[in-house]
């Protein structure tokens, strides 16, 4: 049997120039904490609160259904590829959260 190698692929990362800041007030109710981006390369959420975070990749966020934790002062980078809406709840409303967005 013949050994058969195929065409060298080239593969280009992606690669950000911009970073936009945004700052989201906690809330005991789901809010956006990023809406759908397609050009987002990646995303950052520090909670900036003395209350856990509670993330969810999808339009309603809740803290008993939800993608992340983040505990008070808590860091969370957003996987690559992930262009779609990502929510929040707080266990209770106070301080903020500190997002970057990667385009």
């Amino acid at each position: 049997m013949a050994l058969y190698n195929p065409p060298s692929v080239t593969v280009t990362e992606s690669t950000s120039g911009t970073s936009t800041p945004t700052t989201v007030a906690s809330s005991a109710t789901s809010v956006v904490i990023l809406a759908a981006n397609s050009n987002r390369k990646g995303a950052t959420i520090w909670n900036d609160s003395t209350a856990n975070l509670f993330i969810e990749f999808g339009a309603t966020a809740a803290t008993n259904a939800f993608t992340a934790k983040l505990l008070a002062g808590g860091y969370y980078e957003v996987p690559f590829h992930y262009t779609g809406v990502i929510s929040g709840i707080w266990s209770v409303a106070n301080g903020n959260a500190l997002v970057r967005e990667l385009t």
